[in-house]
Order: structure tokens, then sequence, then C-alpha cells
């Protein structure tokens, strides 16, 4: 070693110098860069190390890939498993529910149930708070001359808010402001249910600040973490708005619970709020989302039942089926006295010729021949019968003898009284 040293000793320390020179030179020389200057010496050594950090950190990330991707997934076929057995059993149940919510929507259509929507709403900033602890309220940007009215129900995306209870701005002189009593206020009050038991109460607030849920019986159960939605009781909140959660049940010194709600809406630290400006009432429909049957595409494309006449056409169909007290009179003057109404049956050329001689009664100035004037008896659909009668001019199926005995008293009623026709060819009975 000592031979070594001695034998390039000069050449030794002709390295370290010049090492150490450009070693101080790296101290002292300043490379420009974007940010700021940085020293030389920094720059060679991140350069020598960087390469080393970057096989530690290939290294480093390999080892976390054979672990996440292969060791710690071994029990990962077990857990798919189970998620699938869930999935089925959640797929079952959607199924259930979807049934059910389909029945429960025909019986409500059966009932008549009537349901209530929001149709529109009106957005409103908070400009405004209540001095007082005693009176919680808040004040909006939107008033009178914006359609805004009292007992308007105020929300929000979280839940409910409160309701209007002042509206200012029907002045012109006056700012268009309305003023909105807060949940959470010792005076309110909102009809509410919950969620899972279905029990009703009313939700007030407290002069500290907390709401509360009355008038639920203290042998009733209410779970903490309940969800609590309005029951659309108090005529201002829809049904089925949430309201909020369950935060403490404890038993009251009545014979009521202590329940303490937490309302959805942050009521502290309200910005813009939506004003429920008009509720529509609607009827429940039945969902028709199974498969359509082929009964129903028959019944729509089968012809209808035509509508009934009206009640003029029944009148003129009735006239003129039905002989009046003129036409019969008419008719029996033509008869000879000693025929029988009965002796013939009543046709459809009799009715024909009843029609004709009401016809005859409506023109005065007509010839009285029955041959001349109905079409009806030129061509009888039977033939005469044996007295001689004319089919023609025999009465209706009513029977005959109210229209003999009915002209014979009253013959003054006829318009035009025909002239009597020779009875042709009497047989002798």
């Amino acid at each position: 070693m000592e031979s070594v040293l001695g034998r390039y000793r000069n050449l030794i320390v002709l390295v370290a110098v010049l090492f150490a020179q450009v070693l101080g030179l790296a101290v002292q020389v300043k490379r420009a860069t974007q940010s700021e200057p940085t020293r030389l010496i920094r720059v060679w050594a991140v350069g020598a190390v960087t390469p080393f950090e970057e096989a530690l950190h290939w290294i480093q990330t390999s080892t976390s890939n054979v672990w996440h991707n292969y060791l710690y997934l071994r029990g990962v076929r077990a857990e798919n498993r189970e998620l699938k057995h869930e999935i089925e059993q959640m797929h079952l149940e959607q199924t259930r529910m979807s049934q059910d919510a389909e029945q429960a929507h025909r019986l409500q259509a059966l009932l008549a149930f009537k349901e209530q929507f929001i149709s529109q709403t009106l957005a409103a900033q908070v400009i405004g708070w209540s001095g007082s602890e005693q009176s919680r309220s808040i004040y909006i940007d939107k008033g009178a001359r914006e359609g805004i009215k009292p007992d308007m129900a105020v929300i929000t995306k979280d839940g409910i808010v409160g309701k209007v209870l002042q509206v200012y701005g029907s002045n012109p002189l006056e700012r268009s402001v309305s003023q909105v009593l807060l949940i959470d206020d010792q005076t309110s009050g909102v009809g509410v249910i919950l969620e899972q038991s279905r029990l009703q109460g009313i939700l007030r607030g407290r002069p500290s600040g907390d709401v509360v849920l009355e008038k639920v019986m203290s042998d009733e159960t209410v779970p903490v973490g309940e969800m609590v939605l309005t029951s659309g009781g108090d005529g201002i909140f829809p049904k089925g708005l949430p309201v909020g959660k369950v935060t403490k049940v404890a038993t009251g010194s009545d014979l009521f619970l202590n329940i303490r709600v937490r309302p959805g809406a942050n009521l502290s630290r309200l910005e813009e709020v939506l004003v429920v400006t008009k509720i529509d009432e609607r009827q429940a429909q039945p969902e028709q989302t199974g498969p359509v049957r082929a009964i129903d595409i028959l019944a729509e494309r089968l012809p209808t039942v035509p509508p009934k006449p009206d009640a003029a056409a029944d009148a003129a169909k009735t006239s003129g089926a039905q002989p009046s007290g003129t036409a019969i009179g008419a008719a029996s003057a033509a008869a000879p006295s000693g025929s029988k109404p009965n002796d013939t049956k009543p046709n459809a050329a009799s009715a024909g010729a009843t029609a004709g001689s009401a016809t005859l009664t409506t023109a005065p100035g007509a010839k009285t021949s029955g041959a001349a004037t109905n079409p009806a008896t030129a061509a009888p659909s039977k033939p005469q019968s044996a007295s001689g009668t004319n089919p023609a001019t025999t009465a209706p199926s009513k029977p005959a003898a109210a229209p003999a005995t009915k002209p014979a008293a009253k013959p003054a009623q006829s318009t035009v009284t025909p002239k009597p026709q020779p009875a042709a060819q009497d047989t002798p009975q």
C-alpha cells in the first residue's frame, strides 16, 4: 500500500486537488432553471441518485402488484359467490316489491285515491334572519309581486324548511319580500309520519332550538335513525317529503314518547330555498308494465257499439210508426161498416199505409184516394182478407177496437176527411 501511494502520490494529489476544485465550482456555480437558479452540485446529486430511486420504486410496485393481484385475491372467489347469491335475492325482492306496487296502484285507482304532486316551485334567496331566539324565521326576496301567498310550503333538496307566514309587496312602495316560519320554531307544527312504523305525530320546535315529535304513545317502539316524512294532514306540505331522522327516543312524563328529530335541511345555514306555489291532485292510475294481452289488442280493434239516437230522432221514429188520431179516423172512414177489423193481421204494408194516411192529413189539398196517394197500398205484402177489407187501411198491431170507437166519437179531428171508397165485391158472410 505504501509503495502504491509513494509511487502515485503526485497523481493522487493532483486528482484530489482537481476534485476539490470541481466540487468548489459546483457549489458556487448556479444553473438557471424556469422556477429559480439551482446549484450545479444539486443537479449532479439528483442525477446520480435518481436511477437508484427508480429501481427501488419499481421493485416496490412489483411486489405490491403481486400481493394485491394474486395473494390477496385468493378468497375473492368465495366472496363473489356470496355477492351473486345476494344479488339474486335482491332481484327476487325487487320483483315482489314491483308487484306489490302495481297492486297498490290498482287498488288506489279503484278507490279513486288522489295523490298530491308538486307541480310548480319558485326559487328564492334568504336575505335576513329573525333577531330573536324566541322567533325563528327567515326572510326571502320573493313576495306578493311574485305570487307568494301565506301558508305556502318552503323546502330544499334535503328536506322541508317551513311555511310562509307574512307576505309583503302588495303596496308599490313596499319591498316584495316574505317571512318564513321555520319548523324549529316553538309556534310551528307539521304533520309527520314515520317511514317504517307508519306512526303519525306532530313535529314542533322547542325554545332551545331542538325539534321534537309529539303525540306518539309510550307503548310504541320507535328505532333511532328512522326517517321522518310529511303526512300531508296539515294541508300545507304534500305527503312524502323528507323531514329528518330520529336521533333520540326517551320516555316522557306523560303517556307520550319524547322523540328528538334532526332536520334534514340545515336550518342555520340556509341560502337558497324553493317555495311551492302550486300543488296538483291526481287520481292514481294503475301502471301497465306487464306484457299486453291479446284480448286487449282485439278489444281495441273491434268496432264499438254505435251511439243511441237522440231524442229528436226517437220522437220522429215514434210519430212515423204509430198513427195519430186523425190518421186512424181516415182509415176507419175508408173501411166499410160490415168489415171486421180483426179479420186481417197487421203487416208491414199496413204500417206503411198508416204512415201514408198520416202524411195525407198534413197535406190538405191532396187527393183522398188511398191507391193514388199511398204507394204502400199499391203492392200489399199479403192478399185481401175474405171480408174484402183492404190490408193497407187496417190498423197496426194495436187492438182495433180503440181506433174504431175513438174516431167514431170524434170524427171532426181529421184535418182532411177522405171520401169513403165503395166496397168492391163484398163477399156475403
